[in-house]
């Protein structure tokens, strides 16, 4: 019943920004509420904006199109990362060590390039609520999650909401 899934999601400020230090910084919404999403033609699903917990959020790490076979990129509980519940949604920022890790390296120039501009999350859900059942495509609201296990990149998010901003 606690299988993973995972969403992708559209951005419009998914950007590479650079700070004082020497390292280079990503940030996004992994996450944007109570937008619609095709779910393959099967069904819609949104985000409700309580989904998410401190709990939920416990050790998250960030990986490029979900591939966990890679080393992760950053990663809440090491701190190069940090994740905050924002009015849009789970909002990300991760500092990438692009001098020693050439998949970071690869990320920040697809992002500042804007060859990546979406982002997803792979998570287990702790309750939804479905809605319009009577309909050929039913929303299932996803009310509770129970945990995030990780956040990613994409090339093609699913969530492709045009009023994301941050």
């Amino acid at each position: 019943m606690n299988q993973i899934e995972q969403r992708c999601f559209d951005f419009k400020e998914f950007r590479a920004v650079t700070s004082e230090g020497s390292g280079k910084f990503i940030e996004g919404h992994a996450a944007v509420f109570d937008q619609k999403a095709n779910m393959s033609g099967y069904y819609f699903e949104e985000i409700d904006k309580d989904a998410f917990s401190e709990e939920s959020l416990r050790d998250v790490a960030l990986f490029v199109n979900h591939d966990r076979s890679k080393i992760p990129l950053a990663r809440n509980t090491s701190g190069t990362m940090t994740l905050l519940i924002d009015d849009v949604g789970l909002k990300i920022r991760a500092e990438l060590d692009i001098e020693n890790n050439t998949d970071a390296k690869a990320l920040y120039s697809a992002v500042s390039r804007g060859d990546i501009s979406g982002m997803s999350f792979a998570f287990t859900v702790g309750s939804v609520e479905w809605h319009n059942l009577e309909s050929d495509m039913p929303t299932r609201r996803i009310t509770k999650i129970q945990r995030v296990y990780e956040v990613s990149a994409v090339v093609y998010p699913v969530y492709e909401g045009t009023d994301i901003s941050a």
